[in-house]
């Protein structure tokens, strides 16, 4: 089932892609919200302590917006098809029971998990690299 097991990942992978450039405008929205101490936590705080405020500034809506993306997507790419009959096949082995496992759910939650790691990986690079911060903003704010 080899080929199948890979039709089925690059399906939920196409599906993230598809959700995560809508993460921009919640992630603004949590910048206008930020307070002086949520700035100064960051400024201050470990590498990726604005990976942090915005997970928990914007992970509710996060999973609000990307779920009904996320589930047409995979639905048009084909990706709940194979897992359905991956699901049959794996259930006409004896044994193994039925499965409970929500895959919108799944798909989403690693999602957004992917949106969180890149940001983290991004903000470490600010933190460290100088030639990262290209902005006057973020060479004013961590130049210093």
């Amino acid at each position: 089932m080899g080929a199948t097991l890979d039709e089925f990942e690059q399906s939920m992978n196409r599906a993230a892609e598809k959700a995560a450039p809508q993460a921009k405008s919640l992630f603004l929205d949590a910048v206008k919200k930020m307070d002086v101490t949520d700035a100064e936590k960051i400024l201050k705080g470990r590498d990726n302590e604005a990976t942090l405020y915005f997970k928990e500034k914007t992970s509710a809506q996060l999973q609000a917006l990307f779920m009904p993306i996320i589930k047409e997507s995979m639905s048009s790419v084909g990706v709940t098809r194979t897992y359905q009959d991956l699901e049959q096949k794996i259930q006409s082995i004896p044994f193994t029971g039925t499965s409970s496992f929500n895959l919108d759910q799944y798909v989403t939650e690693k999602s957004i998990d992917g949106v969180f790691v890149m940001l983290a990986k991004e903000e470490a690079n600010i933190r460290k690299n100088p030639a990262a911060r290209v902005t006057d903003l973020l060479k004013n704010v961590f130049g210093k």
